[in-house]
């Protein structure tokens, strides 16, 4: 089972996903049909905010709408428009830089490897969906690049998040594109500016629940540009594994439901090539993580 925002003749619900990922899902309207109390909630993050009990009722719902199919509440993927999960985050995106050793040293050198945790982030209006346009921005730079990485949604309140239970407050994961600016970024000597360009954080198709996700730190991880492989590795791989970075988050800020966390990404991003390949109108970027699935983006003007 996995979880959508998207659209269908016009509105837009959560849903879920399930049956090898043909079939959705309207979880409102199911349960509307089912009879009883009303649980399901409108949002993404309204759905995160309740927690296992969205969970609990997500499965009656959806195991009765499979049994009783109907054309009001049960649709074929093909038939609607994915957004992003979360189209609208609450707060910037968490993001974490430099967590993989061969990306660190394809931008720098040996000095360049993080002792600790680097943390920046991304505006919310960056975020797209799957399958939506990644603005190019030729106005503004002449340097975009992907950056594919596995991200976590928090399921629950925190601070000080001791290492031992942070997988615990993972509502589940997610796929990010860390769409970047190279230019603006070295030219201003920060992350923010050359991060937060609209549409550059591509998000999705979907968010799977952490308990269909057994180990996140051991996950292959995959960007391909018009079909070419550019980046491939694993989630083990990472200097600072999951449970580090909620640690290091939350000793002194509080982690809500729905904060989104992008985990890094591995090397072969375009800066790091030479010479360095820029993304340009036209390029096709998917970013595949096991067990997660395949977020899909086309660059436009």
């Amino acid at each position: 089972m996995k979880f959508i925002t998207a659209v269908y003749n016009g509105e837009t619900f959560v849903g879920a996903v399930s049956k090898g990922e043909e079939t959705v899902i309207h979880l409102r309207r199911a349960e509307r049909a089912m009879g009883g109390k009303e649980m399901i909630p409108a949002t993404m993050l309204e759905a995160i905010a309740q927690g296992d009990a969205f969970l609990d009722r997500v499965r009656e719902v959806a195991d009765w709408a499979l049994r009783h199919p109907g054309a009001d509440y049960v649709y074929r993927l093909g038939d609607v428009r994915l957004l992003a999960p979360i189209p609208r985050p609450a707060k910037n995106i968490f993001c974490i830089g430099k967590n993989y050793v061969d990306h660190a040293l394809e931008l720098g050198d040996t000095t360049d490897v993080p002792k600790h945790v680097i943390v920046f982030s991304k505006t919310p209006t960056t975020v797209i969906g799957h399958e939506e346009t990644i603005l190019r921005h030729a106005d503004v730079t002449d340097e975009v690049d992907y950056e594919g990485e596995l991200a976590l949604i928090i399921g629950k309140k925190g601070r000080a998040i001791r290492r031992e239970e942070a997988l615990s407050y993972v509502f589940g994961y997610t796929i990010i594109n860390d769409v970047t600016a190279r230019d603006l970024q070295e030219r201003h000597q920060q992350y923010l500016l050359g991060k937060s360009l609209d549409t550059f954080c591509p998000m999705g198709p979907w968010i799977v629940p952490s308990q269909l996700v057994p180990n996140p730190n051991d996950l292959r991880i995959e960007t391909r540009v018009n079909g070419e492989v550019r980046q491939q590795a694993s989630t083990k791989q990472l200097i600072f594994p999951i449970e580090s970075i909620i640690e290091t988050i939350s000793k002194g800020i509080t982690l809500e439901p729905g904060d989104i966390i992008a985990t890094g990404t591995p090397a072969g991003v375009g800066k790091g090539m030479r010479p360095p390949r820029f993304l340009q109108t036209g390029d096709v970027v998917e970013v595949t993580v096991e067990g997660i699935g395949t977020l899909r983006n086309k660059v436009g003007e």
